[in-house]
């Protein structure tokens, strides 16, 4: 092969994702622990099972037809990480995340 002769690509070291190095790895477990219990808190912070007539997901939302909205615990669901509540009467909708189809199908499992 000649000086000139396109050289064969060289490994590359992996490429770095903010938030996603083995730095990262901890708060990642720590994360999917509370991940686990995270449907069981939610639905307790929406007043329990007896509470919720309907819940499902939508992209990053529950939304959650409730018996009585005012029994909603918005604080403890700020607690468990949720990045927003919207209560119009009983119909309530929780920001969780891109997650939520999962979350709303494992809350709909606790009913």
């Amino acid at each position: 092969m000649g000086q000139n002769a396109p050289q064969p690509a060289r490994c590359q070291p992996p490429l770095l994702v903010c938030g996603w190095g083995p730095e990262n790895t901890t708060r990642e477990h720590e994360e999917a622990a509370m991940a686990d219990d995270r449907p069981e808190k939610i639905l307790a912070a929406l007043g329990g099972a007896d509470n919720v007539v309907e819940i499902e997901g939508c992209i990053t939302r529950l939304r959650c037809e409730l018996e009585d909205g005012s029994v909603v615990d918005e604080g403890a669901l700020k607690q468990l990480g949720v990045h927003g509540v919207t209560k119009m009467g009983n119909v309530v909708q929780v920001v969780v995340g891109p997650e939520a189809d999962a979350i709303a199908e494992d809350i709909q499992d606790l009913l």
